[in-house]
């Protein structure tokens, strides 16, 4: 009886023990592949920030300390990333929304041929960036450029976009709106078609006008989307890089005038080699990013109307 009685209790602690522990097996080769290819790296690239003279090869270095930021807060190449990037930011991520919030309206209406405008819209994601971007720098062309064209039907002169260093980030800021809209819209779009649309049949039976049902059904209800798209899209447009190289056929604007913070990044550590150099960099941006994206979360959380 006695050994009956420790038997079952053998096999219940086991078997609390395969249950316990067999999640974590079937995790086993995700988290081991996040340990190796996140947070190793991770760690990795903040210790490099701190280490002075540091070689790559023979993983030797200096000694630890502050140089490698002291450095780049003092290199006006780095100083000129840092407000470009803010600069690109600031104009590309609230116009693609906005646009991308009235063209997702539109998209949303239920009219003949809307197949037709939706693909036009999400071909971009399916198009190489580079093939885009080539485009794009044809369009540009101060001479036989489609958008010199247009706008000199309303009498503006000829703009240099590509050779004039002051429109060079003008000219980045327009890609990257025009590239960013694409999936924005996909998201936006998404959650346009979650919406009730009892909501609209009560406020027309009210009598609400198609702006007052834009601004308080479809923006109040849509708010938490658009603070994901907004946080989705800063970090997507604060690590601009692919867009540079089709444009300025692989340097950072007509005169180097365009350092982004991922281009000051690779150049420092592929071109340079300056690793800490580029490790620092790395560590300011994802800073930099880390704290938008706090507040921006903060600001979503409070911006609630139901």
């Amino acid at each position: 009886m006695a050994e009956a009685v420790l038997k079952s209790k053998k096999r219940s602690s086991s078997g609390i023990f395969n249950t316990k522990w067999e999640p974590l097996i079937y995790l086993a080769p995700f988290l081991i592949g996040v340990i190796i290819f996140t947070l190793y790296p991770f760690f990795n690239i903040i210790l490099i920030s701190f280490k002075e003279g540091y070689r790559q090869m023979t993983g030797a270095f200096q000694s630890f300390g502050f140089d490698n930021y002291v450095h780049i807060f003092t290199d006006p190449y780095f100083i000129n990333a840092l407000k470009n990037t803010a600069m690109y930011v600031g104009f590309v991520v609230p116009i693609s929304t906005a646009l991308s919030l009235f063209f997702a309206n539109l998209l949303n209406q239920k009219i003949k041929g809307i197949g037709i405008f939706q693909t036009a819209f999400f071909l971009p994601m399916v198009t190489s960036v580079t093939a885009i971007g080539l485009v794009w720098k044809l369009m540009f062309n101060d001479r036989i450029g489609v958008i010199n064209a247009m706008l000199g039907l309303f009498g503006v002169e000829r703009i240099e976009w590509l050779l004039d260093p002051a429109m060079n980030i003008w000219a980045l800021i327009i890609y990257g709106i025009w590239n960013m809209m694409p999936f924005t819209i996909i998201i936006l779009l998404s959650g346009l078609q979650n919406i009730d649309p009892l909501y609209y049949t009560a406020a027309k039976v009210d009598g609400a006008s198609s702006r007052k049902q834009f601004f308080r059904i479809t923006v109040p209800l849509l708010a938490p989307t658009i603070g994901l798209t907004c946080i989705i899209n800063m970090i997507s447009a604060s690590k601009v890089f692919g867009e540079l190289f089709p444009l300025f056929s692989g340097r950072p604007g007509t005169a180097y005038n365009l350092f982004t913070m991922v281009y000051y990044i690779y150049y420092e550590f592929n071109v340079a080699r300056h690793l800490g150099y580029a490790a620092a960099a790395s560590i300011i941006l994802f800073i930099i990013v880390f704290v938008f994206t706090m507040i921006q979360l903060y600001v979503q959380r409070r911006w609630r109307y139901y």
